[in-house]
């Protein structure tokens, strides 16, 4: 995983340092909010609606059980006991004095994390998919590429300043669980003729108030061109990007305005003409880096056949630990293995949020389970990447005693949500209630599975950091006329079939909203022919159908 050496630990020493001179200055009045926003926005650091709250960058999701520790021990210590797991496989805290955020610093930097391109204009964390390196159906593992552009990326004097934020994706498998035509660029390592895997290269993708799926740039992009093509890519974006109008400032707006065409052509003349040897990395250093992933489970295991034998002779008899093999339990490339999801959306909680007692469990159980690593996932989520199939009974047990196994992975219940106007002081409506009562409404574990794949996401404002768009089933929540107001969206997906979801209607009250999503799930079980998921009749009979359940007769 990403290794934190002495270059790192230099840099973010000076950084803190740096920084804490700035608060100080801050608190003493001679720096005004308006001076001092750039700083601390360099530093993870924005001012909500209650309190500064601090984002604490995790690279493409990797975290060890110490690191987890720490962060439950500063939730603890400077927070109000929890953190706030993010969309970008960050974490938050929401609670942290100003003063105490040097300090709070200091100790992430003791385990290797801070708190660097989790906010402003720059490049943010590249997030990847989840079960990276341990995928059964991964062409290539794509976190060597995601480290890469982090060292990369980190302080690149020329992208320090863009327009607006920059995100990127990548996804080493065909099947998308890093959301890649969501983001400015989204990568997919796959086969680009002669046996060799390469990149696709979408770009200008992203949610807001203009939602657009990325655009292919090009699909045949040799692995050891990276960097010089994505910096192609950000030198013409920065140029040419929009800086007057924060609300046309993202690349997309650029992408549109020009037509893919004329873009691709734009990126083309740069990459031809700039130095690429002096910013493409030499395959000794690659092959450096690739090192750092070397898989944990080299073998399969000697008692996989045993164990898959036992395991089935529990489902039958259990249905709970059923449940939760069939949601929370995903396919290994190695044999005897897998990858087990803990779900952060229990009935009626908060999505994304862990207590300090719930992260050193969680700890406890990577180490004793997973070689002591995890996964943050971009749905808010942990994951334990390396479980032997043999340990999943006992690792059932000790998240049942712990009152962490949820069995609603990839459910109505796995509710994606942004902090919306409890905390945000962008939001224009609630989310976190919303999804607290929707996640009650359906938290009976057989109908979970009876309605089976579906996603479900809020976002309490336009800038759409839940990612409605994205959700089969998407809320947006709204101020109209001094009210809260819903509006549901039907049919976008984040995967490799990527859409943007469609809008019914008039919006919903707060007290309407959650009935308005069961007439929907209830329309789609009076819908669906044999193994079709949600999203799969949705495409089959369209909007109309979920319109007229909603709103009455729909014309035509």
């Amino acid at each position: 995983m990403y290794r934190y050496d002495e270059f790192d630990a230099a840099i973010v020493a000076d950084r803190i340092s740096e920084f804490r001179d700035q608060v100080n200055r801050r608190l003493s009045g001679e720096l005004d909010e308006e001076a001092f926003r750039p700083l601390r926005l360099m530093n993870g650091v924005y001012l909500q609606l209650h309190a500064y709250m601090l984002r604490v960058c995790i690279p493409y999701g990797e975290i060890n059980a110490t690191q987890l520790r720490r962060l439950g021990a500063i939730a603890q210590r400077y927070d109000r006991g929890y953190g706030h797991f993010t969309t970008r496989q960050n974490i938050q805290f929401n609670w942290v004095a100003l003063s105490d955020i040097p300090a709070v610093l200091e100790e992430l930097a003791e385990v290797g994390m801070h708190a660097i391109q989790t906010s402003g204009n720059c490049i943010r964390n590249t997030t990847t998919d989840p079960l990276a390196g341990v995928a059964a159906d991964e062409v290539e593992d794509p976190r060597p590429w995601a480290e890469l552009i982090r060292q990369w990326s980190t302080f690149h004097p020329e992208f320090t300043f863009l327009p607006r934020k920059f995100k990127v994706a990548i996804t080493g498998a065909s099947h998308d669980r890093a959301a890649i035509r969501f983001h400015d660029i989204g990568l997919e390592l796959a086969p680009i003729g002669g046996g060799e895997i390469g990149f696709k290269v979408f770009v200008g993708g992203g949610m807001g108030r203009t939602p657009r799926l990325g655009r292919l740039l090009r699909d045949d992009l040799p692995k050891q061109h990276l960097l010089s093509y994505i910096e192609a890519i950000l030198r013409v974006y920065n140029r040419q990007g929009q800086r007057e109008n924060k609300y046309k400032a993202r690349i997309k707006i650029l992408v549109d305005s020009l037509g893919v065409e004329a873009f691709r052509a734009e990126v083309d003349a740069e990459w031809e003409a700039m130095g690429r040897a002096t910013i493409d990395v030499p395959e000794a250093e690659i092959a450096r880096i690739q090192s750092y992933f070397v898989p944990q489970d080299s073998a399969p295991e000697d008692g996989g056949l045993a164990a898959s034998r036992a395991i089935t002779k529990r489902r039958a008899s259990d249905p709970a630990f059923a449940g939760w093999l069939d949601a929370n339990v995903h396919a290994h490339k190695v044999a005897g293995h897998a990858g087990v999801t803990i779900s952060l959306k229990p009935a009626g909680g908060i999505p994304g949020d862990a207590t300090t007692a719930q992260l050193e469990t969680i700890a406890d159980l990577a180490e004793r389970y997973s070689k002591g690593l995890l996964r943050v996932t971009h749905e808010q989520n942990l994951l334990l990447p390396h479980v032997r199939q043999e340990d999943l009974p006992a690792l059932w047990a000790a998240l049942v005693a712990a009152g962490l196994e949820t069995a609603n992975v990839g459910r109505i219940g796995d509710i994606i949500s942004c902090p919306g106007l409890d905390y945000c002081s962008l939001a224009t409506a609630r989310s976190i209630p919303i999804a607290q009562a929707l996640s009650a409404r359906f938290a009976d574990p057989a109908r979970l599975r009876d309605i089976g794949p579906i996603t479900l996401n809020i976002s309490g404002c336009i800038n759409a950091c839940g990612h409605h768009h994205a959700g089969n089933i998407g809320i947006l929540g709204l101020e109209k006329t001094g009210n809260e107001a819903y509006q549901l969206v039907l049919g976008g997906a984040a995967d490799e079939t990527a859409a943007i979801a469609r809008i019914t209607g008039q919006g919903f009250s707060a007290d309407a909203i959650v009935g308005a999503v069961e007439t929907v799930v209830d329309t789609y079980i009076g819908l669906r022919q044999d193994g079709e998921t949600f999203i799969e009749t949705f495409r089959r009979v369209g909007v109309t159908p979920f319109k007229e359940a909603l709103y009455g007769s729909v014309a035509a």
